[in-house]
C-alpha cells in the first residue's frame, strides 16, 4: 500500500514535492508542465493527508465504483506491464490437459439407489471398502444418491462397483 501511495505522489505534479528529499523530485519535475486544475489540486492535497489505512480504504472504494480488479503483485512491480501473460496461459493449458487425464484415472463410486431388502449387506459392503462406522454408513445409504468413495483408480472403482452391484445397489461410476 505504501508503495501504491508513493507511486501517487510521484505522479501528481502538486504532490509536496519537497517532502521525502530528492526520492521523487524528478518525477515531479517531469509531470511539472501540466497544471491541475483547483479541484484536482484541492483533491491532491487531501488524498496526501490520508494515513495508509484511509488510502487503502479509498483505493478499494475507488475499484468497487469503477469496477476494477486488483492487479496481480507482479503486474504491479513491473508497473502494470504483465511480461509472463503468454508464459503464463501455455503453463495453464499444460495443467488442464494433465488436469483432464487424471480425471481419467480416478473415479467416484456413487450409489444411485438400491434394492430395500438389502440395506443391511450394502452398509456391511460400504464399511469393508471405507474407514465409516456403522451409524455414518447407515447415513450415507439412506441419503441416496450419494458418492460412496472418491478419486478411487479405475481397478478399484470397477472392482468396487461390481460387489456392491452383486448385492442389490445400483452403482454409477462418474
Amino acid at each position: 500500500m505504501a508503495s501504491r501511495l508513493l507511486h501517487l505522489r510521484r505522479l501528481l505534479p502538486s504532490a509536496r514535492p519537497s517532502a521525502g528529499g530528492g526520492g521523487g523530485g524528478g518525477a515531479v519535475a517531469a509531470f511539472s508542465t501540466v497544471t491541475p486544475t483547483p479541484r484536482v489540486s484541492a483533491l491532491v492535497d487531501e488524498i496526501c493527508g490520508l494515513t495508509l489505512i484511509e488510502a487503502s480504504s479509498l483505493t478499494d472504494a475507488l475499484r468497487g465504483r469503477l469496477g476494477v480488479d486488483q492487479l496481480p503483485p507482479l503486474a504491479i512491480l513491473t508497473g502494470g506491464a504483465a511480461p509472463l501473460a503468454g508464459g503464463g496461459a501455455a503453463t495453464g493449458a499444460a495443467g488442464e490437459e494433465a488436469k483432464a487425464k487424471e480425471e481419467k484415472m480416478a473415479f467416484d463410486v456413487k450409489l444411485e439407489g438400491f434394492d430395500a431388502a438389502a440395506k443391511l449387506k450394502i452398509i456391511k459392503e460400504l464399511r469393508a471398502f471405507t474407514n465409516l462406522g456403522l451409524k455414518e454408513a447407515k447415513e450415507l445409504v439412506e441419503k441416496a444418491p450419494a458418492v460412496l468413495k472418491a478419486g478411487v483408480p479405475k481397478e478399484e472403482a470397477e472392482s468396487i462397483a461390481e460387489k456392491m452391484r452383486a448385492i442389490g445397489a445400483k452403482i454409477v461410476l462418474e
